[in-house]
């Protein structure tokens, strides 16, 4: 991948970052640890457990309205600092997602969510929903706007519809509410079907009493620790859809 020097540059105030997401790091799991209240109308705002090899490395909370939650789940605005497990005034990175009202037609591909990612006080990237039909895409960005990664769920028909047999037969164990996601360089042309991808963020509910996806994040190999940052960010979002 092309050289993305201004980012790194707004990761240099963040070791703990850095750190936690070193090279040899290839993968990550985030597991939820808040679970529904009363009625299970109104949620606790959802919290994270970060693990690498089982060990937890960070947690997040996201700062979110019930109401919006409620109201509009799928394209509610909040925000969610992670932070070190062993400091939490050590803020690892911040995910920011605004709202964006559904249009007059209420079509979901017109709907173009969005989420920014920031490292020591400075944007470092984020992740955009672009416009589609029938699968839903999404194109993460550096912070000089510089495309790195297209996200999207396996799929077949020519590209036309997802495939939800990737992880397995849906209506049995192996693959029961699995829902992956496959990461593609940017400059990748072909994605759809059978086309080789670098990186997955696997998403999978482990309990109906759960308030949000357990998450599993695959890092492209040779990827930095910038880039892993974009797509630790951007399975936040995915999760919030």
């Amino acid at each position: 991948m092309e050289d993305r020097g201004g980012t790194e540059d707004n990761y240099n105030n963040n070791n703990h970052l850095k750190m936690i997401l070193r090279d040899f790091v290839q993968e990550i799991e985030i597991r939820p640890t808040r679970i529904r209240r009363g009625n299970g109308v109104c949620f606790t705002n959802p919290e994270f457990q970060f693990l690498i090899d089982d060990q937890m490395v960070a947690y997040s909370l996201e700062d979110s309205s019930c109401l919006w939650r409620f109201m509009c789940f799928c394209c509610y605005p909040f925000e969610a600092k992670i932070v070190d497990a062993e400091n939490s005034k050590d803020e690892l990175m911040t995910v920011v997602r605004p709202f964006v009202p559904f249009p007059i037609d209420t079509c979901k591909s017109h709907c173009h969510q969005t989420s920014s990612f920031s490292s020591g006080g400075e944007e470092f990237g984020k992740i955009s929903e672009d416009y589609f039909y029938c699968v839903p895409t999404f194109t993460v960005t550096d912070a000089n706007d510089q495309a790195v990664y297209k996200i999207h769920p396996p799929t077949c028909c020519g590209g036309l519809c997802v495939n939800c047999f990737t992880e397995g037969n849906p209506c049995c164990r192996k693959g029961c509410c699995k829902f992956p996601c496959h990461v593609f360089p940017a400059d990748q042309e072909e994605t759809h079907g059978d086309a080789p991808y670098i990186g997955k963020i696997s998403k999978r509910s482990k309990s109906m009493t759960a308030n949000a996806h357990s998450l599993t994040i695959s890092f492209p190999d040779n990827s930095t620790s910038v880039e892993k940052g974009l797509l630790m960010g951007s399975a936040l979002f995915l999760n919030a859809l």
